[in-house]
């Protein structure tokens, strides 16, 4: 008898550990057309940087799984919510590409098409909306082996580069984008 009840409490106290692994399993899953993303997951960045006039910016940045794996999210925010916005990524079959929307606290958004080359995420955006003019956005992800994210960006108006700017990530601990 007292086996028995020693079997049930075992079997009792184990299911949520072994739920715990299943679900563990199923949040790390990705479709194989995202799996080169992987290494940014489940990764907050910070960068400081210099934005127009000079004024300091802190962008925190986190990327992570989403939609049971057939898409990556990321969410940042400038200087706790001043500007901010949201990604998504997925694979498109009829395209046979990864594509993305990227929406902002700004009221514009963009939508584009990314591919890996040489290791670096290479994304084209169309910009609708901007109230600066841009049109078009060409940036290069590419993350350090000491998991530095560098993100080299183009801003153009028309036909015409209007801006560059490089910026470093590092990853960070107990940090959130934060929006107002």
């Amino acid at each position: 008898m007292w086996t028995t009840r020693l079997l049930l409490i075992i079997l009792l106290v184990s299911l949520p550990l072994h739920h715990g692994l299943a679900d563990s399993a199923a949040r790390a899953y990705l479709i194989p057309e995202l799996e080169q993303l992987r290494p940014f997951l489940g990764t907050t960045y910070r960068a400081e940087f210099d934005g127009e006039n000079q004024k300091k910016l802190v962008d925190i940045a986190r990327w992570e799984r989403a939609l049971n794996g057939t898409a990556v999210r990321i969410l940042h925010s400038i200087n706790k919510g001043e500007y901010g916005g949201e990604s998504i990524i997925f694979y498109d079959k009829t395209q046979q590409s990864l594509r993305f929307y990227y929406f902002t606290t700004a009221g514009f958004y963009t939508e584009g098409r990314s591919h890996f080359e040489d290791g670096k995420l290479i994304s084209i955006e169309t910009v609708k909306g901007n109230q600066d003019g841009i049109t078009q956005v060409i940036s290069t992800a590419s993350l350090s082996p000491s998991g530095v994210l560098t993100m080299s960006s183009a801003f153009k108006k028309g036909q015409e580069i209007a801006s560059t700017h490089t910026v470093h990530y590092t990853p960070v601990e107990n940090q959130t984008p934060t929006f107002k």
